[in-house]
């Protein structure tokens, strides 16, 4: 059970929210929120969650762990997304330069390199527990889909942070076939160039949902 949300049966509350659609998902998931955010990486398809949820809470906090290796064609898009949907953006950074990790790790190391752990530490996980340490959210909205890796498909649209955040994935059930009409049907930008240094391959997971 969690302390932030101690009258909420997940289990329970997993199978009410089965069949319903992800902006019935994103409206129940709001009346047990005080203090919710959305997480972004502005990667493909991130127009579609960033415009389900802000539509009805404009006001959401949307945090952005940018890790400092993004591609420009992400910067370009997350400044398009930002200004065009008015996002109430919170950038947190890691807490060392991408030029002093070069230096001490020869560049990103690879996923068999001892030192990928305490590089995807440095990029993504500390800025992140950080961030959640200091917005104290209650409700966690994120993009995560079913199909994307292995370990997803065991979770569902419902979970619980280590810390007892409700993360809620209103796109949990949905294809990029689906996503693309949704972006077609709300004329949604969309980037394909992207890359994350701590995933490398897309159906690794970074640790962000496996250790938070």
């Amino acid at each position: 059970m969690s302390q932030l949300h101690p009258n909420l049966d997940i289990d329970q509350a997993n199978q009410d929210l089965q069949g319903k659609s992800p902006e019935q998902i994103v409206e129940w998931a709001l009346t047990q929120a005080k203090n919710p955010i959305i997480t972004t990486n502005f990667r493909p398809y991130e127009s579609a969650i960033l415009h389900l949820v802000a539509k009805q809470r404009p006001d959401i906090t949307v945090l952005w762990v940018d890790s400092g290796y993004n591609t420009d064609a992400t910067y370009q898009f997350a400044n398009k997304l930002i200004r065009d949907l008015d996002l109430n953006v919170v950038t947190y950074i890691p807490k060392q330069t991408a030029a002093h990790r070069d230096a001490t790790m020869n560049g990103i190391p690879g996923i068999d390199n001892p030192q990928h752990g305490e590089f995807t530490e440095q990029v993504k996980l500390e800025p992140f527990r950080r961030a959640l340490a200091e917005l104290k959210p209650d409700v966690w909205f994120n993009a995560i889909r079913k199909d994307q890796t292995e370990f997803r498909q065991g979770l569902d649209v419902l979970s619980l942070s280590k810390d007892g955040v409700l993360k809620v994935a209103p796109l949990f059930e949905k294809t990029d076939a689906d996503l693309d009409v949704y972006l077609d049907e709300h004329n949604l930008p969309n980037e394909h160039d992207y890359f994350d240094p701590t995933k490398v391959e897309e159906s690794r997971e970074c640790g962000l949902h496996t250790q938070l």
